[in-house]
């Protein structure tokens, strides 16, 4: 065999290793099949104490086997519509706060502000707040979070 077609089968081989050591690494790293959050339905409130108007700050428990949590969300409700919305700034991740004078939602952090239905009106947030789904079954008001 000559050199040059030693060093050619040597070359390949190496770079065969190589490839079948990153392609398990990367799967390793990788899963194929990432953990799906699914959506649970929480009790937030009764039909009865809904406020006719205006926004309200809920706080909600959850628990299961394995989890525990107490977390919030704004109750925003006007004459023909009622909407949830998660406290939480779309541009760091700091908690919103609800101001009634000004009547909007404004992040302490960077001032990024947010109008009645979750759209951007000043600062540096370029999504609207997230809005979380809303269902009323007999008579109670339930709040969906995925988990």
């Amino acid at each position: 065999m000559e050199r040059r077609a030693f060093l050619k089968r040597l070359i390949n081989f190496s770079f065969s290793i190589l490839v079948l050591i990153t392609g398990s690494v990367l799967v390793y790293i990788y899963p194929s099949k990432m953990k799906e959050r699914k959506l649970h339905y929480v009790y937030l409130i009764d039909e009865d104490e809904l406020p006719k108007r205006g926004v309200r700050k809920m706080e909600f428990k959850y628990k299961s086997e394995d989890i525990a949590m107490i977390n919030r969300a704004y109750l925003v409700i006007s004459d023909n519509s009622m909407n949830a919305f998660s406290p939480v700034c779309t541009h760091l991740g700091c908690f919103v706060n609800w101001d009634n004078n000004k009547m909007e939602f404004i992040c302490p952090c960077h001032g990024g502000k947010y109008n009645q239905k979750g759209e951007v009106t000043a600062g540096p947030p370029s999504r609207p707040l997230t809005k979380l789904p809303l269902k009323v079954m007999d008579g109670k008001v339930y709040l969906g979070i995925k988990i």
